[in-house]
């Protein structure tokens, strides 16, 4: 039998409902693994063992009082990125200017969280406001890939897919702007998923790209996914962007075979570029694809060589508006000895902000500036239109979409630091998903000659994420990629 921190959300539940342990013994019991192994992968930024501890036993009064009708994530351990407002920690977004702010209200999805009795650990590392694709820029410290303790776990939500992987919690929460779920997931052999735009609301995420920005699940399985999916979704009034749609039962899409399922491979895709061993894996998905019934179909993405392009117009000028707010005027850093208020607006974002963060206001600024705005930011909205119709229009043939998660498996510690082109190329296959607002999910596919984690990424149709976790679910019963994290 594995250990408790080794197991599923849903053998959790499985097994507090059994009687086969309390919420107090499995969080115990993770966090204990946290001290074991979190000095090497420092996935976390906070953790709150005593506060945890106490959510664990009100836990298992519910489940004692409420026994098999208590919510599906009552007693499990979980982990937030900090980027999610919180009453109870710090809420930093990894970055220097927000280092000791103390939110005076919860996001929304953690209040949800909250009411199904789970048990939050702490707060999870990441790239400073959420830009990066390695979790190097963080303000604080790196964190370490679990697979590959000398390689970056993908960003921005890196600290979540390490923790999930290093069995520091059994789930978390991400957000994902231009892949910052789905390319962490896939670097670290966990599942994770970008929820339709408006399907999980946005209220009390720290705002990087407002149009952009999605919170999504990053789990263990398949099952652990749709269990989360369920918690943290619906309509919010508080978030104007929050679809007022029906939320099914999205584990009630498990175990239905995906026989007769139209799955797009998308040319554009499978292009040059793609390491090897990446290749190999797609190649090797295809196949349990047509083996589990679905049909292959080819289609084309043509504007996907703009999104790249695209994105990092249109989401730096979104930070530029959003990061305007952090000036030392109301809270989190202050620079000290300033001689007027511009000087002190100055000193404040030049000495919270880091490199990245500041590289991508000053490109947002640009573009909107005057005489600019046409030429850059009008025309990148003009593009992301089309890149959302190549969608509409493959949807037409297809029933879901599938490629790589990642162009390459984790790459090593400072590889790409010195090289921004580079490292946003890390993105190249995620990107689109978030200009177009449609749901997409990495799972693991495959692992590399090296032993790193492989994924790939299946996107899907507008609210159609029940057809995301059929398809994913059928994949990983056949592939069977599981994750071993011997070297911890």
């Amino acid at each position: 039998m594995a250990e408790l921190h080794e197991l599923t959300i849903h053998e959790a539940a499985s097994g507090l409902r059994a009687g086969e342990f309390s919420s107090e013994e499995l969080t115990r019991a993770v966090l204990d693994r946290i001290e074991r192994v979190e000095p090497r992968v420092q996935a976390y930024i906070a953790v709150d063992a005593d506060r945890a501890l106490a959510m664990a036993r009100e836990a298992d009064e519910r489940l004692r009082a409420e026994g098999e009708s208590a919510p599906a994530l009552c007693g499990i351990p979980l982990a937030l990125k900090d980027n999610l407002c919180t009453t109870d920690f710090p809420t930093t977004c990894a970055s220097k200017i927000l280092r000791d702010f103390r939110p005076p209200y919860d996001a929304h999805v953690v209040e949800r969280l909250r009411a199904a009795g789970a048990v939050l650990l702490g707060k999870t590392n990441m790239d400073e406001f959420a830009m990066g694709s390695s979790t190097e820029n963080s303000g604080l410290h790196p964190t370490a890939n679990p697979w590959d303790l000398e390689r970056i776990p993908g960003g921005s939500s890196g600290g979540s897919a390490a923790a999930v992987a290093a069995c520091e919690a059994l789930g978390a929460l991400g957000s994902d702007t231009g892949g910052s779920i789905r390319q962490p997931a896939a670097l670290c052999g966990v599942v994770g998923m970008k929820p339709t735009y408006g399907r999980v609301s946005r209220y009390g995420l720290v705002a990087f790209g407002s149009s952009l920005d999605q919170i999504g699940p990053i789990t263990r399985d398949v099952e652990d996914c749709a269990i989360l999916l369920d918690a943290i979704s619906g309509h919010d009034e508080r978030d104007s962007t929050s679809a007022p749609v029906d939320v099914p039962d999205f584990r009630s899409f498990l175990n239905q075979d995906v026989r007769g399922m139209k799955i797009g491979i998308p040319k554009e895709y499978f292009a040059e570029g793609m390491d090897a061993e990446v290749a190999r894996a797609m190649d090797e998905s295809r196949t349990a694809f047509e083996s589990l019934g679905a049909e292959l179909v080819d289609v084309s993405l043509p504007h996907t060589d703009y999104a790249v392009a695209t994105y990092y117009l249109v989401a730096t000028a979104e930070a530029s508006s959003n990061l305007a707010r952090y000036d030392g005027a109301q809270y989190g850093h202050r620079a000290e000895g300033t001689e007027n208020i511009i000087d002190m607006f100055s000193r404040t974002r030049r000495e919270g902000f880091g490199d990245e963060v500041k590289r991508r206001i000053m490109l947002g600024t640009y573009v909107l500036s005057a005489g600019f705005y046409d030429a850059y930011y009008l025309k990148a909205l003009k593009v992301r239109t089309l890149i959302k119709r190549d969608f509409e229009r493959a949807y037409e043939k297809v029933d879901a979409i599938l490629t790589p998660t990642s162009p390459t498996p984790a790459f090593r510690k400072g590889e790409k630091m010195d090289d921004p082109l580079h490292m946003y190329l890390s993105d190249i296959y995620t990107i689109s998903t978030n200009l177009a607002g449609i749901p997409g999910v990495s799972v693991p596919a495959a692992v590399s000659t090296d032993g790193l984690p492989i994924g790939l990424q299946l996107m899907a149709p507008n609210f159609e994420e029940g057809r995301l976790l059929r398809a994913a679910h059928a994949f990983e019963r056949e592939a069977q990629v599981h994750a071993t994290l011997a070297r911890l």
